[in-house]
This record gives structure tokens, sequence and C-alpha cells, in this order.
């Protein structure tokens, strides 16, 4: 099992940036897709963003353009730069690799003037 440390969440005014970090452990993380997925308060955990280990990238609905995964094989560390923030993507975010089924603690996400 992969452990999973989110950090990068905090409170952002809408137009904000953040960049998310998800540090993982072992070197599998290498071979592994990862992915960053959010749950909004009251929501079910729903998927942003995959990266391959080669570094092919695949978004759901509109996120690309204003949110982009990216990794770091050396770090073992996966990435979300999220900008133009708005009040609707106040949520929890996690990372994971895609075929795991256990979650980290995630991070805060909080748009708010």
């Amino acid at each position: 099992q992969v452990q999973l440390v989110e950090s990068g969440g905090g409170l952002v005014q809408p137009g904000g940036s953040l960049r998310l970090s998800c540090a993982a452990s072992g070197s599998i993380f290498r071979s592994l897709i990862m992915a960053w997925y959010r749950q909004p308060p009251g929501q079910q955990r729903a998927l942003l963003a995959w990266i391959t280990p080669s570094g092919s990238t695949g978004y759901a609905g509109s996120l690309r353009g204003r949110f982009t995964i990216s990794r770091d094989n050396a770090k073992n560390t996966v990435y979300l730069q999220m900008n133009n923030l708005r009040p609707e993507d106040t949520a929890v975010y996690y990372c994971k690799p895609t075929t795991a089924n256990y979650w980290g603690q995630g991070t805060q996400v909080t748009v708010s003037p």
C-alpha cells in the first residue's frame, strides 16, 4: 500500500491560485497512474484529473485550462496546479493511484472572498 500525504490547501480568494502536492511512498509510485479527486461539502467524491507514469494527462469535465496535473517521479510527488479558483472549487482534495481502494487524509481548499 502506498502512503499518501496531500498538502497545499488553504483559504484563497476567488480568482486566486493554489498548488496542491501529494507525496507518495515507495518506488512503485513511478509505475502508477495517479489521480486527483475532490469532495465538496455534502457531495460525493469525484475524479478531477489523472496522469500516467510517462506524464500523459486527462481531465474530467471542463477543468482543463484551470487545473493542471503534473508529477515528479524523482520526488514521488504528484501536483495539482489550480488557477482562477471559484467558490464552487471548495472541497477536500485527495490524490491516490487510480487502482487503489484507499485514500489519504486529503487537503482542504476553501475559496471565499
